[in-house]
């Protein structure tokens, strides 16, 4: 499940797979690991909301025996004590835990300080001409905001953003870029048990479910897995799409509403989230013509469901959607049912891309891509989806001096 076609061309590859396999795909992972891709809407929407068939825990996995102890995909499958791994009354306690500590965010606050941030990144390459926005701006911003969430200072931010690119990449570093960011997560527990301050770490100790040192840096290291990485790839490649597209020109002269547009369709034809592995069949079942036997990994083809000709012909709510953009809501971007992605990191992802990307519009207006746009590479990984650079030209104007 690796090659240039699931970054160059995924829907093309899509097309093909459900052409010759139906909705549900036998696939072999790094070191030739089997798995079952799903990439039928209606087929992972049900993955999605029957957790008690279709369970979370990779310890159930039945492919152990055949994982090297150097495979590149551990970081992401390895059975750890945090939400992404966790099932039932388990993963209820965390889950209240994160969105609880979640919610503690002022959202007026978080959109003042990604104001503030975003102002602060455009000063450092506002007077050049020129920049690459991936990693001037769209990779850093997200870090910036989740370690000011955290209480980290953004040296040490910035660290763990790149770390988790590499993971996110699952390549031959991906192990020890993970051993790095839960290193600096024990030591910044340690630091919040001592001195507790006003953000996510401090109320996720005091939270009642109880976190032990060991739960709560794994759960950090899932949420910044899941927030900063996509959140970068969403704010990236919605400034792809609006530098590409005559349909978004207007937006960059002010139209607002097109942003929010630009924002809702990368997560149609886009999604920063292409495939999440996963879940594991609890028993023997039957799913899409394919028979699941216990144990089995189900990869999650978020982005090729989304793509599903069932769904964007129309017939349903959903597919109306599809097929126009008209709403976020039918699209399985954020996953779907008690382990998707929790309401409150939702909410503030949004806060974040939109406020990214109307920050950048006001501040630099006539920004134009400095390549074609059939030269914007994306980044050799089938789990995520976001270009390799963003390379634009502008106007050079005064920084405003923001701290």
């Amino acid at each position: 499940m690796y090659g240039p076609g699931f970054h160059d061309d995924p829907a093309a590859l899509y097309r093909t797979m459900r052409d010759e396999h139906g909705p549900v795909v036998p696939v072999l992972l790094e070191a030739d690991v089997p798995a079952w891709l799903v990439i039928g809407y209606r087929e992972l929407h049900h993955v999605l909301s029957t957790p008690d068939v279709f369970a979370r825990s990779p310890r159930r996995w039945n492919a152990w025996d055949r994982v090297p102890e150097d495979w590149p995909l551990l970081p992401v499958l390895a059975p750890l004590p945090n939400l992404l791994s966790a099932e039932g009354a388990e993963h209820r306690r965390r889950a209240a835990a994160v969105n609880d500590a979640l919610h503690g965010a002022d959202p007026y606050e978080l959109r003042t300080v990604t104001t503030r941030l975003a102002d602060r990144l455009i000063d450092g390459f506002c007077t050049d001409s020129a920049a690459d926005l991936r990693t001037q701006y769209a990779q850093r911003l997200p870090s910036l905001l989740l370690c000011w969430m955290y209480g980290l200072d953004d040296e040490k931010g910035e660290a763990i953003t790149s770390d988790m690119s590499t993971v996110f990449d699952a390549g031959p570093e991906s192990v020890a870029a993970h051993g790095r960011i839960a290193a600096e997560f024990t030591r910044l527990v340690a630091d919040r048990r001592a001195a507790p301050g006003p953000d996510v770490v401090s109320r996720m100790i005091a939270h009642p479910a109880g976190y032990t040192d060991g739960d709560l840096v794994a759960e950090l290291v899932a949420i910044l897995g899941g927030a900063h990485q996509t959140t970068a790839e969403w704010i990236g490649n919605a400034l792809r799409l609006m530098l590409t597209d005559d349909r978004f020109a207007a937006s960059l002269s002010g139209a607002r509403s097109s942003v929010r547009e630009a924002l809702v369709e990368v997560l149609w034809e886009d999604s920063p989230s292409q495939m999440n592995a996963g879940r594991f069949a609890a028993h023997d079942v039957e799913l899409g013509g394919r028979i699941i036997r216990t144990g089995d990994l189900l990869v999650l083809g978020f982005a090729a469901a989304n793509r599903d000709p069932w769904l964007r012909a129309g017939g349903t709510a959903a597919g109306r959607t599809a097929s126009g953009h008209g709403a976020n809501h039918a699209h399985l971007s954020f996953s779907h049912g008690e382990h998707g992605c929790p309401y409150a990191a939702r909410g503030l992802a949004e806060t974040m891309a939109v406020t990214a990307v109307e920050v950048l519009l006001d501040r630099l207006p006539d920004l134009e891509l400095a390549i074609a746009a059939q030269d914007v590479r994306w980044r050799p990984s089938p789990w995520i989806r976001g270009v390799t650079a963003l390379p634009v030209t502008f106007t050079p104007s005064t920084p405003q001096g923001v701290n």
